[in-house]
């Protein structure tokens, strides 16, 4: 089949109807994602075209991506001469224990939520629930004085333990709507062969439960990894410990601000999520559906 051919072929496929669509109506829904798509890329295209060039220029009345003089210097200059590589160290120790402390915390609890029948269940599920309705700026002051009346202000822990608060609600919802769709017949079955019923949670239960958890632990490592606000207030002071955006946020002085490396280092800290992301993706459809349904 020519290439003429075969353009035609998917020309005319495209306009073809499905479930009852008109060819306009398809035409809109493709301009319309299309739209969406170049809305949602665009800045992050700016982003990286501002990271190529040389010096601290922002502002370009080109529209070009990647400029005439691009150059590598300001991720060169932001990884050797800037401490880039130990902020995202702190990011990732405080946010893999947070996702891992996320994930045992919610898993059990929403264990318990989804099999037992105990006085304030529905209570308690609506207070997880209207938690999650608090703005986060409002957190700010009852955390820091906990954090300062337990010494945990400028530490590891203390952001830990606060952000592990801050996701677990959320996770245990998710955990539990996706609990419920696994059938009772399965953990008394093995039971009935001789498995306790912690035994039958973590043999029976998490691996069913593969999706949903990766779900969780997603959401509390993003939940941990793009926060400022917290970090500001628990590790003001703490310079050794800071997290990515204390870090970059540093690189604005009084006067002046180094964008080209601001926005080099935006770049390279967005690859550990994205390989996250990448990694977990083939679970985050059923993750975020199957627990939406009981049956």
């Amino acid at each position: 089949m020519s290439v003429t051919a075969k353009q035609t072929g998917a020309f005319s496929s495209f306009f073809k109807a499905r479930r009852g669509d008109s060819p306009f109506k398809r035409l809109l829904i493709h301009l319309t994602l299309i739209f969406s798509s170049i809305i949602a890329v665009y800045p992050v295209l700016r982003v990286v075209s501002v990271s190529l060039r040389p010096g601290n220029r922002l502002l370009s009345t080109s529209l070009a991506i990647i400029p005439e003089d691009a150059t590598l210097d300001n991720y060169v200059t932001v990884l050797l001469d800037q401490n880039l590589l130990l902020w995202v160290w702190n990011s990732l120790a405080i946010t893999v224990s947070t996702a891992i402390i996320g994930v045992i915390l919610a898993s059990t609890s929403a264990y318990a939520f989804s099999r037992w029948k105990f006085p304030g269940r529905t209570s308690g599920l609506i207070f997880l629930l209207a938690t999650q309705m608090i703005p986060a700026a409002m957190l700010m002051v009852p955390i820091f004085i906990l954090a300062v009346r337990l010494n945990l202000v400028g530490t590891y822990r203390g952001l830990v333990i606060a952000y592990s608060v801050s996701s677990i609600p959320f996770s245990i919802w998710i955990l539990k709507g996706y609990y419920d769709t696994i059938p009772l017949d399965l953990e008394e079955a093995a039971m009935i062969d001789g498995a306790g019923r912690l035994s039958a949670f973590y043999r029976i239960i998490l691996p069913l439960s593969t999706p949903a958890l990766a779900i969780v632990f997603l959401f509390s490592f993003m939940t941990a990894w793009n926060d400022y606000l917290l970090a500001r207030v628990l590790l003001a002071n703490a310079t050794a410990i800071w997290t990515w955006p204390l870090g970059l946020q540093s690189l604005q002085g009084q006067f002046q601000t180094a964008w080209g490396q601001f926005a080099a280092g935006s770049v390279l800290v967005t690859i550990p999520v994205l390989v996250l992301f990448l990694y977990s993706s083939r679970w985050l459809i059923s993750g975020l559906t199957l627990g939406g349904v009981k049956g």
